[in-house]
Formats: structure tokens, sequence, C-alpha cells
């Protein structure tokens, strides 16, 4: 069985506030508070069909002018328990912070959510900035950015968004019956919405024309019914690559096609936050592939893919860093082909591109190295010595895949080549992260590299005269005698 779960890796940056909405029609909110903060969570709340309700006993000029105009349910007293029992949400403004404590605990105590105005460690909930479309709305927070920087933010939004969404959403709701009931959920449905959303019908709303609009949505669907009455959705596969780990280095064709994906089928070195850029209701199907964890065979794999395309989903295998080097696309691809499924290569930045940009390294250098090399350093496990070895020696750049482990093989057997001693040499750890670890060298330091227990994460190594033109200044000594000397 394969496995189908989420993953928490660490270097997602996790939400201190979770954000949800509060269904408020025709329910009770209540708003404490004399002042301009109760003024504003009451304008707030009377964007949305809640029943307001103020204490204010002593309510401020520009509160009490509100409560006129709006004909607000006031209770001009202190607050009874009565006031909040029935309560779906509580907004506290008092202003006097022994007050706002008492009244939140007291709430509490029957357990309604109770917001604080500028006291976060006594709210249940925070109060977004919102842009309202109805019935879209977009909530934003900052968790702790402050009110000016979220304010700015919203007013960026606003600015982006057509003030006729709103009516193209409510347009939405009266087509979404029989979209569901003509349309099969997946790739069909969701390209009904895109022309829905991006075609004629929000061209006619845009124009102020609602009976075109009605009428363009009308053809659309009647179009799409008859084209997939006529012929079965046909799956697609995308072999993605996820680039070597940075998510703001995916491409856009692969984060438009993990939008679009029925299917997201990835590999254990591939982030959590790259995997959660695809839709959120994708299928999720870990195949694993870490060193010496090989739980779901190669054949196993290419069979998903194509039993999964068969049953007309659109897929993506999802692969660390670009998907024809060292990703084993050869055998999906002939697995689809064989079995007459459509597919495209979606490339990926992979992690010898990555590694030389975290350390400002030319891989090919006018008059110095003119040639560059790919490979794994389990090429250098067998007797014969691989014929890179000897352009190496004429001055290519190598770059050297999952080569930790076999390290001081590599570096023995090279210059047994002939390749000096002191030729420079490069390691990156998790290339291009957060996380990432440099190290510089020669080729005599490289067997140190496989006796470092502190390297949890994949490993590029770099050999060859272009290395000397690479920054050091983020960069580790590789020889361990040299580090604990400068320690």
């Amino acid at each position: 069985m394969f496995e189908r779960v989420g993953r928490v890796s660490e270097s997602v940056s996790l939400l201190a506030d979770f954000p949800v909405f509060f269904r408020v029609a025709d329910k009770p909110v209540l708003v404490i508070g004399n002042g301009e903060e109760a003024l504003n969570k009451a304008r707030l709340l009377h964007q949305t069909q809640a029943r307001i309700r103020i204490v204010a006993d002593h309510p401020e000029p520009v509160l009490a002018d509100f409560l006129r105009e709006t004909a607000i349910e006031n209770f001009a007293r202190d607050v009874k328990d009565t006031d909040f029992l029935d309560a779906k949400l509580v907004f506290i403004a008092s202003g006097d912070k022994a007050t706002d404590y008492v009244l939140a605990k007291r709430i509490q105590a029957h357990h309604i959510p109770v917001n604080v105005v500028d006291r976060p460690q006594l709210c249940d909930f925070l109060t977004p900035a919102i842009v309202n479309r109805a019935p879209v709305t977009i909530a934003i927070g900052s968790e702790g950015a402050g009110p000016v920087l979220t304010q700015m933010i919203r007013a960026r939004i606003e600015g982006m968004l057509a003030p006729q969404l709103g009516a193209l959403a409510r347009l939405a709701v009266q087509f979404r019956a029989q979209a569901d009931a003509l349309i099969e959920k997946g790739a069909a449905r969701r390209n009904f919405w895109r022309s829905f959303f991006e075609g004629r019908v929000a061209a006619a709303l845009e124009g102020g024309n609602e009976k075109a609009a009605h009428d363009e949505a009308r053809i659309l669907l009647q179009n799409a019914s008859i084209q997939h009455s006529a012929q079965k959705q046909t799956g697609y596969v995308w072999l993605v690559g996820a680039g070597a780990g940075a998510e703001d280095l995916l491409t856009l064709r692969a984060h438009r096609v993990l939008m679009n994906a029925d299917v997201i089928i990835y590999d254990a070195l591939v982030p959590e936050a790259i995997v959660a850029m695809g839709r959120r209701d994708a299928t999720r199907i870990l195949v694993g592939k870490r060193k010496g964890c090989h739980s779901k065979s190669q054949d196993e794999i290419s069979q998903l893919l194509v039993d999964e395309a068969r049953l007309g989903k659109q897929v993506v295998r999802l692969k660390s860093g670009d998907p024809l080097i060292y990703g084993r696309a050869g055998e999906e691809m002939a697995a689809l082909r064989a079995a007459n499924i459509s597919f495209e290569v979606v490339p990926g930045i992979t992690s010898a591109f990555a590694a030389a940009a975290d350390m400002e390294l030319p891989l090919t250098l006018r008059g110095v190295a003119s040639s560059l090399i790919f490979t794994t350093g389990h090429d250098m496990q067998g007797e014969t010595l691989p014929d890179w070895a000897r352009l190496a020696v004429s001055g290519a750049t190598i770059a050297i895949y999952m080569g930790r482990s076999v390290a001081g093989d590599v570096a023995s057997r090279l210059m047994s080549a002939g390749l000096p001693a002191d030729t420079s040499v490069a390691a990156i750890e998790n290339a291009s992260r957060q996380d990432k670890r440099l190290f510089h060298g020669t080729l005599k330091d490289l067997p140190d590299l496989s006796l470092r227990e502190d390297l949890h994460g994949p490993v590029m190594v770099i050999i060859g005269e272009a290395v000397a033109g690479a920054s050091l200044k983020n960069a580790e000594p590789l020889s361990r005698q040299q580090h604990f000397a400068a320690a």
C-alpha cells in the first residue's frame, strides 16, 4: 500500500492562529464598550447578517450617533449574563485592563468565544482585516505584524479584485447545483469554473450586463455538459521537478500544474511546503525513497502513475530537483508510453545549480573549466574507473549527487587517476534551503565529509578548479582538523 498522508517539515512556517469563518447569520453577537473601538467592531459586524447587541452605559457621541442611525439594540447598563449566554461571539472594548480581564474570564467560563480589543493574550479569536465582495470574503491576518501592515495588505488586495467579483460569485452560486449534477468532479469541472470566472461570463458582468452574463453562463454549462457526455475525461501525467528545496525556486509552470492536479505522487525529499502548494483537495501519495529506505519499488510507482491516469485523473509526479537528472523519469516515461498515456515533463532546478548558486560558484569558467559532469558517488564503486574521471583531470567540473557516504573512495580514486590533491572542492548540504550548510576545502580533505555525523540532509559535492572562484564568506572548512582549529 502507498502512504496517503501529509507531512509537516521543520522548514514549514506553522500558523499560530487557525483561520476560520464563524456563521453568524441570525445569531446574537455582543459588543461591550463605549468608545471608538466598540464602534469599529459594531461597524464591522454591521456588514454581516448577525443580530448585533451592544452594552454601552455611556456611549461616546460617535457611537451614540451610529446606534441611532442603525437602530442596533443597546443596553445602557452594566453587563448581565443574559446579554451573552446565547451569543455566538463577544467583543470586549471597555478600554480598562482590569475590566477587560474580568469580563473576558466571566464570559469564557460559559465557553463563549471572546475577542478583547488590543489584548491578544485574552482573546479566543482574532478579528482579521476583511475584503468584502459578498458572497466572497477575504480575511487577512498578520500574526503580530500590527494593524498598519494588515490594513496596507488589505488595501493592496482590494485594488487587485474587481468590484464585480461579488456579482460573479452570486451568479456562480445559481449555477453550482447544475454544474455539480452535469459535470464530473475533477479536471472537467475545474475547467468549467475557470472559463466561468475568466471568460465571457466575467466579461459581461464587468460591462454591467447581468442578463448577458447569465446567458453566457447557461451556454457555457450546456457546452461543458455536451463535451462531458461525448467523451470521458482522459487522464494525464506531469513529471514535475520540485527544485532543490526552496519554495520560491519552483517554476511558474510547476505551480500551475500542481494547482490542476487530482493526485500528487511525491518523493520523500520534496519539502512539505512545496507539496502544500498543490490543490488542497488533491490526493497526496508519498512514495518514499530516502537513502536506505526504498519501500516502494520503481515498478510499483510507474504502475501507480498508469493506474491513476486510467481513472481519468490529472496526475503530478513530483520529484526533487529535475525529473530527468537522477529522477528515474526514464522508467516512468517508458511505462506511460507503453500504456498509451499522455504525459509532459516540467523541468526543475537541479541541486547542482542551486548548490553552485549558494556558494556563488561558477560551474564553468573561461580558460579554466569548459565542461560540466553530473554523476553520483556510487559510480565510483565499480572496479572500472568512469570515463568522466579522466575528463576531470583535463579540467572539467564534477557535480556529484549523493556522494557523502563514498567521499573517501571518490577522493582516493580521483587522485590515483591524476587529479591533484589540492584541487578545490565544495560541499553543500540542503542546497537552497534556510538550513543549508556550506563547506570548502581540497580533494585531500574530501574523505572527512563521510566522517561527519552532523550532516543529515542531501549533500552535493562539486570538484574542480572552477570551485576556487567560489565565495567562502559563509563556508566552513571541509577538513575536520581545520574546523577544530578554527573553533
